[in-house]
């Protein structure tokens, strides 16, 4: 069998800047998105972007337009017409937009109905946030429908609706997005858009403020770095009748992990193996049953890139077996929230694998950029050579991510206090995640030990333990921690000690080969 093509499976996902070559499929979007009312005109598009066309925004999912939004800077006047659509957005044109103004006011976010459910909104949301910060604005004030509110009219006033939402017993596909995405409801608007009948002309004036905002600044002077937030699965295997079943009990980690707007999300080593407990399925002869499970492997891929995108979150999901060019390998993958996959082969095969499965090695140490800094993957036995580890940080990696798969608490130990040890000699992150459960007559894959964890440096600044967070031992859950990559940095250059620094590289070095050349750290 060839390798598997990753750009067959791959999504193109990209937040960029509305252009005018957009216009048709602007138009088209907005008819499907609100039925019933006029789409903007040509010129009025053409305005935006000659007026400001950094608040014109749009997501493109392998070339097709899926969602969009508009927005214009506004000095804040709170006699300014707020609930007057055509006034505050100049019926469109923006020509009122305010450059040294002081808000950004949102005119409208428009999600395909094929991509809805995929969080679009929240990256236009976020989109929209970064553009306040890097303007030193203070506010975003939108002025968003509530077209669930039709349904209820009949039975509750207005207010009365979004109160119902507010406390979670109603859902409105707007108005509750915008909510999770930190707005405040500070007003009701009546005859905001009087032709919106799903909204009965409703709309909510809402504001999310910028913690960040510097009063007088004419824009930001220094760059706050963001905490990477990081969710580790503690994966209980257990029989299952169907694939169907298995996504289900993955996709329900990403929602929680999505729900916590976590940046990343890992799961064990090959907690594929659930897979082997499948009807029909013959776990008895562990070499053919670790084939068997690579034929999965095209399923899996399309899973987790679909659900990379569709929960906003990159995804090191585990690891899986793969066969290519008929030899057996264990490979961890990258899903990117993007749509894109990188792949980390395990390089170090354990005894039991060449045993039982008959698990070739890798040849390469990977890095992987990423969203949020550059990355790097090592599948359980890896971290317990710490030469791979020197070679990531020296690639720049600032976190290892370590899907592992144990029995025993001895060989959890061993994966544990080596992702500890790694922390220290070279100043970064380790998430480690593994199995629980049992998986009765899966050969090499029944019996399961787990700890799960997210470990520091040992210095000061960080948790007295260097556990950043760490679950209970042998039960389902999932730990979620936010790492500060700034902190990382300041401790690496001044740290109570500085092993990275202090190597003795004239008495030893590590010397590697890659691509054909010689490299040494």
């Amino acid at each position: 069998m060839e390798p598997l093509d990753l750009a067959e499976f791959e999504w193109k996902m990209v937040v960029r800047p509305l252009t005018i070559d957009d216009f048709d499929d602007l138009i088209a979007l907005a008819r499907k998105c609100f039925p019933g009312m006029e789409p903007w005109g040509r010129d009025q598009i053409e305005s935006q972007l000659a007026v400001f066309p950094e608040g014109q925004l749009c997501v493109e999912i392998d070339g097709k337009l899926a969602a969009s939004s508009s927005s214009l800077i506004l000095e804040y006047d709170a006699g300014l017409e707020w609930h007057n659509w055509k006034a505050i957005a100049d019926s469109g044109y923006i020509r009122n937009h305010k450059p040294k103004g002081d808000t950004l006011y949102g005119i409208e976010i428009m999600v395909d109905p094929e991509f809805r459910g995929m969080k679009l909104s929240r990256r236009l949301y976020d989109a929209r946030k970064d553009l306040c910060r890097r303007m030193n604005l203070s506010q975003i004030i939108i002025g968003g429908r509530i077209p669930g509110y039709h349904k209820f009219a009949q039975e509750m006033s207005a207010r009365e609706y979004i109160d119902s939402v507010l406390e979670k017993n109603s859902y409105d596909p707007v108005l509750t997005a915008q909510l999770s995405n930190g707005f405040v409801v500070r007003g009701l608007t009546p005859n905001y858009l009087p032709s919106d009948t799903e909204s009965c002309g409703y709309a909510t004036h809402a504001v999310w403020s910028n913690l960040e905002y510097i009063s007088g600044a004419k824009r930001r002077f220094h760059h706050v770095i963001e905490p990477i937030r990081v969710c580790v699965v503690q994966y209980q295997l257990r029989t299952i009748q169907t694939f169907e079943e298995f996504a289900k009990q993955c996709e329900f980690f990403l929602d929680t992990a999505s729900d916590y707007k976590c940046d990343f999300v890992l799961f064990p080593e090959l907690f594929t193996t659930q897979l082997l407990s499948l009807p029909g399925v013959d776990a008895s002869r562990p070499g053919q049953a670790a084939r068997q499970l690579a034929d999965y492997t095209p399923k899996y891929l399309d899973m987790f890139t679909e659900m990379a995108i569709k929960y906003d979150i990159n995804v090191i999901g585990g690891s899986q077996f793969v066969v290519e060019n008929d030899t057996l390998y264990n490979v961890a993958y990258l899903f990117r929230r993007d749509g894109s996959i990188g792949k980390q082969y395990k390089i170090h095969i354990t005894p039991s694998e060449r045993k039982w499965w008959g698990v070739n090695p890798g040849k390469s140490v990977e890095v992987f950029d990423t969203d949020c800094g550059r990355i790097a993957i090592q599948v359980c036995y890896d971290i317990e050579f710490p030469e791979l580890t020197r070679i990531a940080t020296q690639k720049g990696a600032q976190i290892v991510f370590v899907p592992f798969n144990t029995d025993t608490r001895h060989g959890y130990l061993r994966v544990r206090y080596c992702a500890q040890a790694r922390c220290i000699e070279n100043h970064l992150y380790v998430a480690i995640s593994g199995c629980t459960g049992n998986l009765p007559f899966v050969e090499n894959s029944d019996i399961h030990y787990a700890q799960s964890g997210i470990f520091t440096p040992a210095d000061a600044e960080f948790a007295r333990d260097a556990i950043a967070a760490e679950c209970n031992p042998n039960v389902e859950t999932v730990i979620i921690h936010d790492l500060d990559f700034e902190q990382l940095r300041r401790h690496r250059e001044q740290g109570s000690v500085q092993n990275w620094n202090d190597r003795k590289r004239d008495m030893y070095k590590i010397v590697y080969e890659e691509d054909g050349k010689t490299h040494e750290i």
